[in-house]
């Protein structure tokens, strides 16, 4: 530090950079590489003082190192020269603000309750004119406060444990089972297991073997669970090549022969006329005024929200299309006022209009249909058995008018709306290019270097209500709107590269990592590129292959309406954005990340929809629950879907029960019913963490199907679901948090009826099962991960969290059941996704008020998991080197299910002893049932 300070003191800086611009023009050969880099190497320690830094800038150093490196780059034995350029280039470059006004979420929520401590209390007592975003000086330390070269794995703290986060009292490790709360206040959770009581005296049970299923009208076929990667049947495979279209053949009935639709989304309830005019009553669908191509149009314009009467089927056996002659395209309008009806007060859409993206308000009048059924268009049926029966796009809209957002959404995003059809091909994890992160550092140089050849126009902004939409063709057009959705502004930095700036969590500062957005106005052949530049995990699953997500609404009006992996020269790295000490839990100079992607659209001014993961809201799962509770056979399966309580802004969380109906409500049966265990489950917590939500679809299709094995299943065990922990979080698009401000899943330990009502009715619900004896075999918190592969669990055990201390002395005498690990060991047999090699069944420190930790320790159940699914893919099995689907992530929710069910043999001393290959041969009978058929 001495020397850099003298170095600066006597100018030598700008000597440094003379002598190494010299040698650069003069070894042409490049035989003098060491001079070179030992000339950089004395550069590199000046600037590691402020003073250093400044006399850099002051010198013209950026734009020289600069232009010297995109010389070397054209010769590979120079890489040394431009990584070492590279590094005191970033290192130098000024520390910018985001171009925020504040760095707290655009929307607020009012606590009922503020913490008395922690982050959410420091956010609420900030004075009003503190400037959060950066601090006064943020380059206030001559010593680099962060590390000059990040490695890939840096803190990557699940694979590496720190000992000092490893509990090492043993005290604290030996579960406890302690109720909490008084006997007499855990009986109000009595009403949430009707179960342990009822005697189903009323119900018409007469025999053992399982009555015939006959399929309401209204019903539709069995429940299919989708088994990944499985050879499909000659007729599946048709369907699976993409959503084949098929010409008709005449024998279609009268009424789809007479119908104009352009698809047609069955519903739950018949309606004879597909005129939207008609429904107005009911719904009303505004259409957002931008600008699409004049084909889009027409086809939103064909696109009917209703459905026939006499053909209500599923959406994946039954979709129709129609190609109309341009002479019949119908004048649409949608005008007419409607009533809401909705069930609860002060809902997402009481007294204001559903917007379902652009355009999508259609409808068609009625002498424009009478006067188009006699007209000869060629018909054409869309077959998607691929896609979930339980998605119903008119019972989503109805489900979104009753979800409650802090943002106040209007608009409903287009793949929500139809829905996803996992793609026919395989998505392989990227290799990355040679040098990307590097060319996009050095592309970020060349704002400081060439700042007149920066646009930096805001062309949408959540801050600025009076932030106008582009209206030049060449510029996009952005969105985020609508539940789930994250984006607070965008930035056009070069005409193709736009700079997006996530919203923090409500009630937060911080947790930017979840996207979802909507981008129009593209054009064909030309990479856009999108960076988010307000990140902050030190790494990211996009560095080691993982791409990003797109939903293409012109090709879902083709048939294939699907998320697909996308882009190219993806990166995630160090920006030059400055964190605030405030943002970032009191450290100071501390940068924000850029994750940077670029995309060519297909089609020209298409309406396209980018996000982290696969999306899964809090309106599909409503839509998925009552599906599923409408499409049940009562008299085989017991479905019941209670409230568990009201979130914070007043949404419903809801508390599935299933099990198999007793075989008879004679005695015995019933007390076999009875006494069945517990396998409590759970998902979504956090909001971010998406792909939860697909394994746990998986999980309750296949409890729900008609899979003898899954009767089984429900025949061994009472199912108690929370299929989501965290609706608020969902609906607001947060990453991390519920409107509280806090992660939920760190308050397990200490729950507040007022700011976490899901953690605590949850946790009451497991505290009355241990009041009353009947501890859940099996509690499992469905999460996903951001930096590892794979699907893997985290567990409990006192015996291997002492054997990665030192005190090992102790550990010596303890007594303990390995049960613990005979789940994740079935499911490394039977889950193709699931890695053994990543479990870990450490108690730390930092995770003893998760879910997992205390539901172990307070409540005393052994196997209390997290399962963990990863955001990209698998390095492993049988998906080894291709990026996670829904397919797959359903897929192990099944195979969850059968690890249960090979769980019950294991533990049963009757079959305890069957062979092996009984039990393998029950598994391949179980994947057969899970083909898509």
């Amino acid at each position: 530090e001495t020397n850099a300070r003298r170095a600066v003191d006597r100018g030598y800086v700008q000597v440094l950079l003379t002598i190494y611009v010299d040698w650069h023009r003069h070894d042409s050969r490049h035989r003098y590489m060491l001079i070179r880099k030992g000339v950089l190497q004395c550069i590199k320690s000046v600037t590691n003082i402020k003073l250093g830094r400044k006399a850099f800038i002051d010198a013209n150093g950026m734009k020289i190192l600069y232009n010297t490196s995109q010389e070397c780059l054209a010769v590979r034995t120079l890489d040394p020269l431009v990584n070492t350029s590279s590094l005191i280039m970033r290192k130098c470059f000024p520390k910018n603000r985001l171009p925020l006004p504040t760095i707290k979420s655009a929307f607020h929520f009012q606590l009922p309750v503020i913490p008395a401590s922690g982050p959410v209390a420091q956010l609420y007592n900030l004075p009003p004119d503190v400037d959060d975003v950066v601090d006064e000086s943020d380059d206030n330390d001559d010593a680099e406060t962060e590390s000059e070269i990040e490695t890939e794995n840096d803190d990557d703290k699940d694979q590496h444990f720190k000992n000092d986060d490893i509990e090492t009292d043993i005290n604290k490790l030996k579960p406890r089972q302690d109720l909490g709360r008084p006997i007499e206040e855990l009986k109000m959770y009595e009403q949430f297991f009707p179960e342990l009581s009822e005697n189903f005296q009323e119900c018409d049970l007469v025999s053992k073997e399982p009555k015939p299923f006959v399929p309401d009208a209204n019903l539709g076929g069995p429940i299919v669970v989708p088994t990944a990667g499985e050879e499909h049947s000659a007729e599946a495979n048709q369907s699976a090549k993409g959503v084949a279209l098929k010409e008709s053949n005449p024998l279609l009935t009268e009424e789809y022969n007479r119908r104009p639709a352009f698809l047609e989304l069955p519903k739950k309830d018949s309606i004879k006329d597909s005129s939207l005019h008609q429904q107005n009553d009911q719904r009303k669908l505004l259409p957002s005024c931008q600008c699409l191509s004049q084909e889009i149009v027409k086809g939103l314009d064909r696109i009917s929200l209703q459905n026939s009467a006499k053909n209500d089927q599923y959406y994946g056996t039954g979709c129709v299309i129609k190609k109309e002659s341009k002479a019949s395209l119908p004048t649409l309008g949608c005008t007419k006022p409607c009533e809401h009806v909705s069930p609860c007060g002060g809902s997402l859409f009481e007294g204001s209009s559903v917007q379902l993206g652009k355009l999508c308000c259609t409808g068609v009048d009625s002498e424009e249909e009478d006067s188009r059924s006699s007209s000869s268009g060629e018909q054409v049926v869309l077959e998607v058995s691929d896609i979930s029966p339980v998605h119903d796009c008119d019972l989503y809209i109805e489900m979104v008018k009753t979800t409650k957002s802090v943002p106040e959404y209007s608009e409903v995003a287009y793949p929500d709306y139809f829905g996803h059809i996992p793609p026919p091909f395989k998505e392989p994890i990227l290799e990355r290019p040679y040098g990307v992160q590097r060319t996009k550092i050095s592309q970020d140089i060349e704002r400081l270097i060439h700042q007149n050849d920066i646009i930096d126009r805001v062309v949408y902004d959540l801050d600025d209500l009076n932030c106008s939409i582009p209206e030049e063709a060449d510029v996009l057009k952005f969105n985020s709107k609508f539940e789930s959705g994250n984006l607070r502004k965008v930035i056009q930095i070069r005409k193709n590269e736009y700079d997006l700036i996530l919203n923090s969590d409500i009630n937060s500062n911080h947790y930017h990592q979840w996207f979802y957005f909507e981008v129009s106005g593209m054009k064909t052949g030309i990479g856009y590129r999108f960076n988010i530049i307000n990140c902050e995990k030190s790494n990211s699953q996009f560095n080691y292959g993982m791409q990003p997500l797109m939903y293409s609404l012109q090709e879902a009006l083709n048939s294939r309406p699907c998320w697909t992996r996308v882009g190219t020269d993806i990166c995630y790295y160090k920006n030059h954005f400055s964190r605030s000490s405030i943002a970032a839990g009191g450290q100071k100079g501390k940068s924000y990340y850029t994750i940077t992607f670029t995309v060519i659209f297909q089609h020209k001014d298409d309406v396209c929809y980018f996000a982290y993961h696969y999306p899964y809201t809090y309106s599909t799962l409503k839509m998925h629950l009552q599906k599923l509770e409408s499409m049940h056979n009562p008299q085989q399966i017991y479905f019941r879907q209670d409230i568990l309580c009201e979130t914070l802004a007043g949404n419903s969380c809801p508390l599935v029960t299933i099990t198999a109906m007793p075989e008879s409500n004679y005695y015995e049966h019933i007390c076999q019913f009875r006494n069945r265990p517990y396998v409590f489950l759970s998902a979504r917590v956090h909001p971010g963490e998406t792909n939860a939500s697909w394994v746990m679809k998986g999980t309750l299709e296949y409890l729900m199907s008609n899979n003898p094995s899954a009767q089984c299943l429900r025949e061994s065990y009472i199912f108690k679901i929370i299929p989501m922990l965290n609706p608020d979080g969902v609906i607001s698009g947060n990453h991390r948090c519920s409107l509280s401000g806090e992660d939920l899943n760190r308050q397990w330990q200490n729950p507040n009826p007022d700011l976490h009502p899901t953690i605590y009715h949850a946790k009451g619900l497991l505290q009355y099962l241990a009041a009353i004896k009947r501890l859940p075999l099996v509690y499992c918190d469905y999460h996903g991960h951001s930096r590892k592969k794979n699907v893997f669990m985290y567990g409990c055990s006192i015996k291997e969290t002492m054997w990665h201390t030192n005190v090992n002395a102790a550990s010596c005498d303890l007594m303990e059941d390995p049960g613990y690990r005979a789940l994740p060991k079935i499911l490394s047999q039977t889950a193709p996704a699931f890695c053994m090699g990543s479990c870990s069944f450490v108690v730390e420190k930092s995770k003893e008020s998760t879910a997992r930790v205390v539901v172990w320790r307070e409540i005393g159940v052994q196997r209390s998991y997290t399962m963990e699914s990863t955001l990209c893919g698998c390095d492993q099995g049988k998906y080894k080197g291709l990026q996670i689907g829904t397919k797959e992530l359903e897929e192990m929710g099944a195979k969850f299910c059968v690890g249960l069910l090979r769980l019950k043999r294991m533990a049963s001393p009757l079959e305890y002893h069957l062979p092996s290959n009984l039990l393998d041969i029950e598994n391949e009978l179980i994947e057969s049932s899970c083909k898509v058929t």
